[in-house]
């Protein structure tokens, strides 16, 4: 059984206006105690954790649910309204409230489920136990498993009941483990997940990209994910999902060059260390995953070759890579280099070319095609031809920016061109 049962009275969304709005609304329908605070919420405060989305359960019905908040004046989105989700807005903000729910039938990707007034049963029917756990709106925290509280406070991912049987319910809930574990998980991880996470990998091909790729991309957003990466290797989870992925030693260094270089955990580049690295395979894995356009094409050109980017560079060639690639693809590309040997004695190098690429303001050639008509040269495609020769001529210049020194370089690619 769970340990003493905490009071959430020090919890500044307990008492937040727009919830209580929200709460107040439903009660004037069902009644003192007809809802509840419910999942991360609650166990981010015990955990000690930010509070970020507040959501509610209730033993009211969608039809109730909206009901009661347009006679309060609150907005109602119906967001699952046949799994039980109604979404309130107050004070700007989202609240998504949910029936108590009991499963009627489940399939590994879809429940067909039945609305409840039973908490112990909503409790039976939810992933983790640190997740099944409630509060009401005087900080009083219920813990219908017995476990969620301990579990909670130790930092131990432990499914619901049985494991196998969570799992042949939703298939995503594989993944989840892994997220929350990288997240929440202290500790050793409990045998019987992994077993049973071990046991129906494969199930996860039944599953849509999409729904698979924000659940690794949250993983990844962890501060440190890789134990919990390791661990999805180990159990042949990792292989399902990234059939590409092999050697995490880049993984491993990405994090760390993070860490080195003072930067926010970053997701979609720790993604792009664990897909191949030719850009032609990236575009191919990134296609197969469903990522956004935006993320494909930022991780296709990290994996780019040319400008080749090196440690022993001099600062003249980085600001060439950044005039021509633009500071963030240089960053990402300085960051998966340097990942391959984080602790090297390059490590110095490698930061400096990376503060360069963060201080470096874009510089502008200052001509244009008039400009080198002006100059004496003919009408027509050559114009183009020249701009891009003084271009190259301004790059290996180290990009002059008096005007009088371009003029110069002008002139002197139009004799070398005879033009």
């Amino acid at each position: 059984m769970s340990a003493s049962i905490p009071q959430l009275t020090e919890a500044g969304w307990i008492s937040d206006p727009a919830a209580a709005a929200v709460l107040d609304a439903l009660e004037a329908a069902g009644g003192a105690g007809c809802v509840r605070f419910v999942g991360g919420c609650v166990r981010n405060a015990i955990m000690g954790r930010p509070v970020a989305d507040i959501d509610l359960a209730t033993v009211l019905e969608p039809d109730a649910v909206t009901a009661a908040l347009e006679a309060a004046g609150l907005k109602a989105v119906p967001t699952g309204v046949d799994h039980g989700t109604v979404t309130a807005v107050s004070g700007g903000r989202g609240f998504e409230i949910t029936t108590l729910r009991r499963d009627v039938e489940t399939d590994g990707r879809r429940a067909v489920v039945a609305f409840s007034r039973d908490w112990t049963e909503d409790a039976a029917r939810r992933d983790f136990t640190l997740n099944a756990l409630y509060a009401d709106r005087t900080g009083q925290v219920f813990d219908p498993t017995g476990e969620g509280l301990a579990a909670a406070r130790a930092g131990r991912i432990v499914f619901v009941g049985d494991a196998e049987r969570r799992i042949r319910e939703d298939h995503l809930r594989i993944l989840r483990y892994f997220r929350f574990l990288a997240h929440y998980g202290r500790g050793d991880p409990d045998a019987s997940a992994l077993a049973a996470c071990e046991a129906h990998a494969s199930s996860l091909a039944n599953l849509p990209a999409e729904r698979i790729q924000k659940e690794l991309l949250s993983l990844l957003s962890a501060p440190d994910p890789r134990s919990s990466v390791r661990l999805m290797a180990a159990t042949g989870v990792l292989s399902r999902i990234l059939p590409s992925a092999g050697d995490l030693s880049r993984l491993e260094g990405c994090c760390e060059v993070e860490v080195l270089d003072g930067t926010a955990p970053d997701p979609v580049l720790r993604l792009g260390a664990l897909l191949p690295e030719a850009p032609g395979d990236v575009a191919r894995e990134a296609e197969r995953l469903r990522l956004s356009g935006a993320h494909r094409d930022r991780l296709v050109a990290a994996a780019g070759r040319e400008p080749r980017l090196t440690s022993w560079m001099s600062t003249r060639q980085t600001r060439r890579a950044l005039h021509l690639l633009g500071a963030a693809v240089v960053q990402d590309r300085l960051r998966m280099a340097w990942a391959r040997a984080p602790h090297g004695p390059a490590a110095r190098d490698w930061k400096t070319h990376l503060a360069l690429s963060r201080s470096w303001t874009p510089r502008t050639l200052g001509l244009s095609g008039a400009d080198v008509l002006a100059a004496g040269a003919p009408p027509g495609p050559r114009v183009g031809e020249i701009l891009r020769e003084l271009e190259t001529w301004w790059m290996d210049e180290d990009f002059p920016e008096d005007p009088d020194v371009v003029r110069e370089g002008l002139a002197a690619v139009l004799r070398g061109l005879g033009a």
